[in-house]
C-alpha cells in the first residue's frame, strides 16, 4: 500500500538536506512560473538559494501553509504578505554567528593586508625577488573598528576584534549597554563611526532602512584610509557609490560578500578593481554551521506541517 507523500517545492537543494528531509516528502523542483504545477500542489516551500517569494507567488500556492528558510535574512521572503495570508515563515538564527563573524574578520585582513592582489602576485612571473617596500597594507592590530549592526553576529564580530586589540565603535538604533559593558565597545552616531573607523563592517539586516544605508555622503564621511566590509546584504550599500569612491581611492579599499545582484553581472566595473576583494556569500558556508542550518530547515518545516509551533518563526 502507498503511502502519500507531502508535496514540498524547493530550489535547488543538497542531497544532505534531501537525505534529511526523508521519503516521506516529496521534492518538487522550484517553477514559479504563470501556471506552474508545483505551485498548484506545494505545501511548502523551503527556500535554499534565496528565490522571492512574494504575495503573487503565495496566491498561486493553494495549499501552502510554511515557507522554510535556509538562513538567517528573509528579505527574499515579503513577510506581510506571508502574515496576512496565514502562512507561517521560519528560519536559522544563532548557529551561523561566528562562520560569519569568522568571514566578516577574514575579509577585513584580506583587504587590509594584501592578501588577494598578494596571491595573485606571488603566483605571477613578475615575482623574481622580494621587495620590503612592496604592497604595504594597514595594521589591524590596535585600529578603530566601527561595527554597524550589533545583533547576534556584530557580537561575535566585537569578540574577535578584541583580540587585535581595537578600539570597537559600534550603532544601532538602540543602544546597548548590556554590550558595552560586556565586550568593551562604545556606542556612537552614525556618522561618527564613519569618521573615526579604520574599518567599518556592515553586520545588519537589510530593511527598508538599511537599504542604501552607506551611499556617496557616508563614504564621504570615511577616511582615505579606511576599508568598508560588508557581510549584511548587498544592498545595504549603493554600489555605484561605492565604485566611484574605490576608483577615486576616497576610501582605500572594500570587502564584500554580497552584492546587490548577486552575483554581480560579469563586466561590472567593481569586478576589475584592484582595492576590492569579494567572495561569492561564504558567510555561513562553514561545514558545521551548514550542517545545523539543514537540521533547523528541516525541523521547521516538520514542525509547521504536523501544525506544532515552530523552534524558529519569523511570521
Amino acid at each position: 500500500m502507498s503511502t502519500m507523500r507531502t508535496p514540498v517545492m524547493a530550489d535547488g537543494l543538497p542531497a544532505s538536506l534531501v537525505e534529511m528531509l526523508g521519503p516521506e516528502i516529496e521534492i518538487l523542483d522550484w517553477d514559479d512560473s504563470p501556471h506552474s504545477p508545483a505551485l498548484s500542489r506545494a505545501v511548502a516551500l523551503i527556500t535554499y538559494g534565496h528565490p522571492r517569494v512574494d504575495g503573487p507567488l503565495m496566491d498561486r500556492t493553494p495549499h501552502l501553509k510554511i515557507v522554510s528558510n535556509h538562513g538567517v535574512g528573509v528579505d527574499h521572503i515579503d513577510c506581510a504578505a506571508a502574515r496576512s495570508r496565514g502562512i507561517i515563515v521560519g528560519n536559522t538564527p544563532g548557529c551561523l554567528d561566528a562562520a560569519t563573524a569568522d568571514i566578516t574578520m577574514a575579509l577585513l585582513l584580506a583587504a587590509a593586508r594584501n592578501v588577494v592582489v598578494g596571491d595573485k602576485f606571488a603566483r605571477s612571473d613578475a615575482f623574481q625577488h622580494y621587495d620590503p617596500s612592496f604592497m604595504i597594507g594597514y595594521e589591524v592590530s590596535g585600529s578603530t573598528l566601527g561595527i554597524i549592526g550589533l545583533g547576534r553576529i556584530g557580537k561575535q564580530v566585537a569578540k574577535r576584534a578584541r583580540a587585535f586589540d581595537m578600539k570597537i565603535l559600534y550603532h544601532n538604533r538602540r543602544r546597548d549597554e548590556a554590550a558595552e559593558r560586556e565586550l568593551g565597545v562604545i556606542y556612537a552616531d552614525l556618522d561618527g563611526l564613519l569618521a573615526e573607523s579604520d574599518f567599518v563592517t556592515l553586520n545588519c539586516p537589510l530593511t527598508s532602512e538599511t537599504t542604501n544605508l552607506i551611499g556617496s555622503r557616508e563614504l564621504g564621511l570615511m577616511k582615505s584610509t579606511a576599508i568598508l566590509v560588508n557581510v549584511a546584504r548587498g544592498a545595504v550599500v549603493d554600489h555605484a557609490a561605492l565604485l566611484g569612491a574605490l576608483q577615486s581611492r576616497q576610501i582605500a579599499g572594500a570587502a564584500l560578500d554580497v552584492t546587490a545582484p548577486e552575483p554581480l553581472p560579469r563586466n561590472h566595473p567593481l569586478l576589475k578593481l584592484d582595492n576590492l576583494v569579494i567572495a561569492p556569500h561564504l558567510g555561513s558556508a562553514a561545514n558545521r554551521t551548514r550542517r545545523r542550518m539543514e537540521e533547523m530547515t528541516v525541523i521547521n518545516l516538520k514542525a509547521g506541517l504536523s501544525g506544532s509551533e515552530l523552534p524558529w518563526r519569523v511570521v
